[in-house]
This record gives C-alpha cells, sequence and structure tokens, in this order.
C-alpha cells in the first residue's frame, strides 16, 4: 500500500520503518526541517517500563491541592477559557480512580515491555547508535509514605512482568555511587534492571537513515493543514510546503503520528481525540567531573525529574504545565533544574553551558497512547504517549504495522479500533 505517515518525531519516524520493512511505500510528511524537532529533541532519555504508573492516580488529586499556587510545583495548572482544557482535565480526574489506575498500568507495562525487546533487537540488526545505556533505573524517595506507595506500585508491575523491586539505601548506592552526596536524604529506591536510557534525538535520526536506504521518502517543511474525508475514509489530505505552495496528497492509508498536533487535525476530519499539551522542560549538561556523575538512569520522585547520562552529556528533565501551546522558556524553571544538579550531584556538571528546552507532550487522560485504526478505515492512529514516547516507539510502531497488514500484534494491548 502507499502510506502517509504524518509526523517525523521518534513514534512517526519508527511508524514508518516498521511499515517499510513490510513492503509499504512510505512517505513521512513533517512540517520542521529535520527529524526529531520538536518532543522527541531533547526528552529524559528514559526507556522507562517502571515509569508506567499513570500521572492519573489515586494520590494526584491530594498532591494537586498541595501543589496550588506554587511556582516550583512539579505540575502547574493554567486553566484557560478552553473548553477542550476543560474537557480534558475532567477526563483525568475521572482516571484517578484505582480501578482505573490499575487498568491503565496494566495497559502501558505490557506495551512498554514489548517496546523494549523491540528496541533491543532492533538495535542488533541495525547497528544503531545513540548513547544507549542499559544500567537500568533508580526511582529515589526521601519519604518513608512514598516509599510505602512505590512498594504497592512495583509489586503490581510486578505482576504485570515488570521487574522493579524496591531496594534499600545501601543497595542504591552500590547500584550508582554518585549518590552518595545525597545518602542522608534518602529513605529508599525501586530498581528495574531491565531498563535503559538513550537519546532519542540521536536514535529517531539513525533510523531515518536506515528507513531512507531502505527507500522510505522523508518530505521536510510540510505542513498538513486538514485531512479531508469521504464518507468513512480519507480521501486526501491537504498541506502547505516551505515555500508556501498547496499540496494535494493522496494514498491508500494515513498514519497520524503528530502528537499534541493530532488532536486538532482529526477534529478536522469530525474526530475527537483525547490529547492534549502538557509542557515539560529538560537541561542538558556537559560532564565536569566523570567520577562525581551518575551513570544509572535516575527518577527523583519528589520534585519528578528523570535524569540520563548520554555519553559525555547530562540530561535532566521533568514538570509539567497544563495550559497553551506555548514551548516558552520559563527561566526560573530551567534555573531549579540546573540547581537541584548542583546540590545532588556536586561538580559533576558544567553548569556554566547548561542547554535549557522545552517541549510539549501529548497527553491523554490515562496515559494509555492510542494505537491502531480510527472510525475512518483508512487512518491509523500512532499518538497519544505522553511522557513515555520514547519508551513506547518501537512497540507501538511495531504493534501498528501488524495492524495495517490486517495482523494482530504479539501484544496485549486495548489497540483502538479492534
Amino acid at each position: 500500500m502507499r502510506i502517509i505517515v504524518l509526523g517525523a518525531g521518534v513514534v512517526g519516524v519508527a511508524s514508518a520503518f516498521f511499515l517499510r520493512e513490510q513492503g509499504h511505500d512510505v512517505t513521512v510528511l513533517e512540517r520542521q526541517p529535520q527529524v526529531a524537532s520538536c518532543t522527541s529533541r531533547a526528552n529524559g532519555g528514559q526507556i522507562s517500563v517502571s515509569g508506567a504508573e499513570p500521572w492519573a492516580n489515586p494520590g494526584v488529586p491530594r498532591q494537586l491541592l498541595a501543589w496550588l499556587g506554587r511556582s516550583d510545583a512539579p505540575l502547574r495548572l493554567r486553566l484557560r477559557a478552553d473548553p477542550a482544557q476543560w474537557a480534558w482535565c475532567l477526563r483525568f480526574l475521572r482516571e484517578c480512580t484505582a480501578a482505573r489506575t490499575e487498568r491503565n498500568m496494566r495497559e502501558i507495562v505490557h506495551l512498554g515491555l514489548y517496546s523494549r525487546e523491540v528496541l533491543r533487537a532492533l538495535r542488533e540488526r541495525r547497528a544503531l547508535h545513540y548513547d544507549a545505556q542499559r544500567r537500568g533505573i533508580l526511582h529515589l524517595y526521601g519519604d518513608e509514605r512514598a516509599l510505602r506507595d512505590a512498594e504497592h506500585c512495583a509489586q503490581r508491575m510486578r505482576e504485570f512482568g515488570c521487574e522493579r523491586r524496591v531496594v534499600d539505601v545501601d543497595e542504591a548506592l552500590r547500584i550508582e555511587p554518585a549518590l552518595h552526596a545525597m545518602r542522608a536524604s534518602l529513605v529508599g529506591a525501586t530498581y528495574t534492571a531491565g531498563d535503559e536510557s538513550g537519546d532519542a534525538h540521536a536514535f529517531a535520526h539513525e533510523l531515518a537513515r536506515h528507513g531512507a536506504d531502505d527507500g522510505v521518502r522523508f518530505v521536510f517543511g510540510h505542513t498538513v493543514t486538514a485531512l479531508r474525508r469521504r464518507g468513512d475514509v480519507i480521501d486526501h489530505i491537504e498541506a502547505t510546503a516551505a515555500d508556501g505552495s498547496f499540496e494535494r496528497l493522496e494514498a491508500d492509508a494515513y498514519v497520524l503520528a503528530c502528537g499534541c498536533w493530532s488532536a486538532p487535525l482529526a477534529r478536522g476530519a469530525g474526530l475527537v481525540l483525547p490529547i492534549h499539551p502538557v509542557k515539560g522542560y529538560s537541561v542538558t549538561l556537559p560532564v565536569a567531573d566523570d567520577a562525581a556523575a551518575w551513570q544509572v538512569s535516575l527518577t527523583d520522585e519528589r520534585h519528578k525529574l528523570v535524569f540520563s547520562r548520554l555519553g559525555q552529556r547530562l540530561r535532566v528533565a521533568g514538570t509539567a504545565e497544563v495550559g497553551g501551546w506555548s514551548r516558552a522558556l520559563d527561566a526560573a524553571r530551567g534555573a531549579a533544574i540546573v540547581d537541584r544538579v548542583a546540590r545532588l550531584f556536586p561538580g559533576a556538571a558544567d553548569t556554566s553551558r547548561a542547554v535549557h528546552w522545552s517541549g510539549l507532550r501529548p497527553m491523554t487522560p490515562g496515559n494509555v497512547p492510542l494505537i491502531g485504526r480510527s472510525r475512518l478505515r483508512n487512518l491509523f492512529l500512532n499518538t497519544g504517549h505522553g511522557s513515555l514516547g520514547w519508551t513506547l516507539a518501537c512497540g507501538s510502531a511495531a504493534a501498528l504495522a501488524s495492524l495495517v497488514d490486517g495482523r494482530r500484534p504479539d501484544v496485549r494491548f486495548a489497540f483502538t479500533g479492534t
């Protein structure tokens, strides 16, 4: 089939690659001048099946109340006169029940484990290099109540197949000696040895190169402006090229992998996708002292920050702002991240050369992405991965390619249209 993939982030690039491997004629449309230029550019870097606990969980409403009005709150809500935002927030709160949290976590764990294995096989098959680290992920806790909650969460994840386990402070320091400066503030951790980290931006470029060598066509500087439907199919799409010219493009099937921008495009074709942008920040710093810098990927649960090692670079990412579509950098947010690095890992990073970035995570209310056929027969979805786009990218793409071919993927997951 002739297939057009809309979006060249890490999810879109992976979708195009796996579809091409199955023999399809694939074109990727991207409004930016190269792949992975938006949300995939400088994310936290974690391949984190252990991060599958949904943001919408029973403890969040209480935390939101505590964070109201705090400029340094990990999750900041900026309500606007936007019906779509209010509808999304209400659906988010509805997903905070224990039953829905468990269901959503199960879906994410199953897809995450599958995706991790697909990534490993792909990495070996294509000899991909992207500063990958296979040292696991430590989730760090600074109070007993949070650790008890984590123990329960880890137990449920183990039942779903994720090997996350609780470790004491001494074992956490054996796993990552660079934590010694924060020993007094730790009460325990969880460790998932099978988790990984790596540079999603570098991975997307590597995979795009392999895809192009195999025959995938990448068309940059093209902004898709409309999905035009006829009955229960997409008849064609309309786009504006970099020179401002209008283009009408047709294919046998279309894959919507535009992250946050999937929702407004789908709305124009009569589909409502529960996806809302949630802004996050990252800081990338050069390593100053290798002995003081971390090697194992870390998650600071108190401050909702993730730490990854990308060769001789340190990536720290986190925070969340539910607001509009602006990617404007908040200098205070970035400074707080740099300050946290300096306090936890003194001397590890050259903070004078910090590179700041922000991106918009495409969040569904329950954190479960939308993958599969839409209500329109030739429009497929691979979007809404939220903070786990890098974690779920390869599994989502491999599963989608199977669904396009009419085959059931090798993973238990609630695909759309099935």
